[in-house]
């Protein structure tokens, strides 16, 4: 049978049309899609290291599950005093600024520390180190849809709001300890939870500290895909991206809004960012800073050279300075 080439062209123009199509939907639903269901980072070699031998690191590990299933690891110094790598250097960086430390193994507070978007619980533990050298309990958990959390559904604060109370307080009356004094340190959507949670009535918590944290998730959302799409495209994406969004969650990208939020934080506050955040940019960060009321105790870091991933591991001291202003109000 003789091939009809004429018709060749005609199909060749639908596939390539139906791609032109097809593709950038695609490419939109899957960008909705991480943003309500980012993909959940397994537990790492370094993860698995510290939890063999916790001792190692100068902790001593306790873990739970809450009635909401939500899993929890609670950090604390080893009664013995002997301090890991980390717990040395900052306890050596802290006593050479002249900061009067409590002995090696005692506990003064309590810190709930919330893990930033796509992270897990087990990434805190070297933080928790530090923190735990110092003299804090530090108490780290799952954000759903995240870690070993059976949620599904990533809300950036506004459904998770009630759970950094939560966990200390089941937490406090699992291993029966006060959950007074406490604090609470988020990181990225970790800082956006925490907000939420230092704003609520009668919030049990004396001092916060976020970490590259965003001013709305719409401006994030927004400043990427304008990345993507140029200024004229990226408008249209993040409508599209956004209303998907809506869809899967039930929630508006604009309900993420913690610039509202930090004019009722009513405890000392620091807030760092790093100046080369490419994720977050730093002018979304330090209108946040600006928003605290007059009459609060602030403190704005930022963070020479970093960006959102490595905000918490370059020369600048920054342990140092979190820890310090931690030991300052929680204790």
């Amino acid at each position: 049978m003789r091939h009809n080439r004429s018709n060749d062209p005609p199909v060749k123009r639908r596939f390539i049309i139906t791609g032109i199509l097809v593709l950038p939907l695609a490419a939109i639903w899957w960008a909705a899609d991480q943003l309500a269901h980012p993909p959940r980072r397994p537990l790492q070699d370094y993860h698995h290291e510290f939890l063999a031998d916790p001792s190692a690191h100068g902790v001593v590990l306790k873990s739970f599950t809450c009635a909401d299933n939500t899993p929890v690891i609670v950090c604390e110094s080893a009664p013995s005093g002997v301090l890991g790598k980390r717990g040395q250097t900052i306890r050596g960086q802290m006593l050479k600024k002249k900061i009067v430390l409590p002995p090696a193994g005692q506990i003064v507070g309590s810190l709930v520390l919330v893990h930033g978007r796509r992270g897990r619980k087990e990434d805190y533990l070297l933080i928790a180190e530090r923190f735990c050298a110092v003299g804090f309990r530090c108490i780290l958990f799952d954000l759903p849809a995240h870690g070993d959390h059976p949620g599904a559904v990533a809300c950036y604060g506004v459904k998770e709001s009630h759970l950094p109370e939560m966990v200390l307080r089941r937490a406090a009356a699992e291993f029966g300890f006060d959950p007074q004094p406490c604090g609470i340190m988020g990181i990225s959507m970790g800082g956006a939870v925490g907000i939420r949670a230092a704003v609520k009535n009668e919030a049990p918590w004396r001092a916060t500290v976020f970490v590259s944290t965003f001013d709305t998730l719409d401006h994030v959302l927004r400043h990427q895909a304008s990345g993507l799409a140029g200024s004229w495209g990226g408008s249209g994406l993040r409508w599209i991206t956004g209303w998907l969004f809506e869809w899967q969650t039930g929630m508006e990208i604009g309900a993420a809004n913690s610039l509202k939020l930090v004019c009722d934080l009513k405890c000392p506050t620091l807030i760092a960012h790093g100046s080369s955040d490419r994720v977050i940019p730093i002018g979304y960060g330090r209108p946040l800073y600006e928003a605290l009321p007059p009459a609060v105790e602030k403190r704005w870091i930022e963070i020479p050279g970093a960006d959102h991933d490595n905000v918490l591991i370059t020369d600048f001291p920054i342990y140092a300075e979190m820890a310090e202003w931690m030991l300052r109000h929680v204790q």
